[in-house]
């Protein structure tokens, strides 16, 4: 058996001569209008219940549609200052605050694009001299004497080249410069 019936109709449901006229979804109610023309409006978040009738603007449907609607065709929107209030919907806000992360993220990409496109990805610069030290990162275990025993330098060379760090405290992954290797004559 389906799940519709006969009961489910509004011919069934609705008194004789009215007709449902729509949905707002603004509001959450069903629009009614019955035989002499007057709109009324179900209850909020309900298809069918107690009924109660929409004051009547100055001007009725059809009159506010025929003074709108110009020789090319236009109709004004809902939000058009020209219709009555009874006929007008609210803008609904949920849906930009749904939108606000996704624009958020667009927006952190084309920060880096920005940043790739005009500054480069460029690596640091290396914190030691180019012309006679190389760069080392300090492994566990590493001291600074035997660093400096290990490329032929002595502890006060070591400390000369590298004035910021403290070999008392030698932490791993600290970059330390040393001095490149003479190469022995042969």
């Amino acid at each position: 058996m389906s799940r519709r019936s006969q009961y489910d109709e509004d011919s069934y449901r609705l008194p004789e001569g009215m007709e449902r006229m729509g949905y707002d979804s603004d509001s959450g109610r069903y629009l009614f209008r019955d035989r002499d023309g007057s709109l009324w409006q179900g209850p909020q978040g309900a298809e069918y219940g107690e009924m109660t009738r929409v004051p009547e603007p100055d001007q009725t449907q059809e009159a506010v549609e025929e003074a709108s609607t110009r020789s090319d065709g236009y109709q004004p929107l809902a939000t058009d200052n020209n219709t009555p209030l009874a006929f007008r919907h609210s803008v609904n806000t949920n849906s930009y605050r749904t939108l606000a992360p996704f624009f958020l993220l667009i927006g952190v990409v084309l920060l880096l694009i920005w940043k790739l496109v005009f500054y480069g990805w460029s690596t640091p610069p290396s914190p030691c001299p180019a012309n006679a030290t190389t760069p080392y990162m300090v492994q566990p275990g590493d001291y600074c004497w035997e660093l400096a025993r290990a490329h032929n330098c002595t502890l006060e060379e070591l400390e000369s080249l590298n004035p910021d760090v403290n070999c008392g405290t030698l932490l791993p992954g600290t970059i330390v410069c040393l001095p490149k290797a003479v190469p022995s004559p042969s």
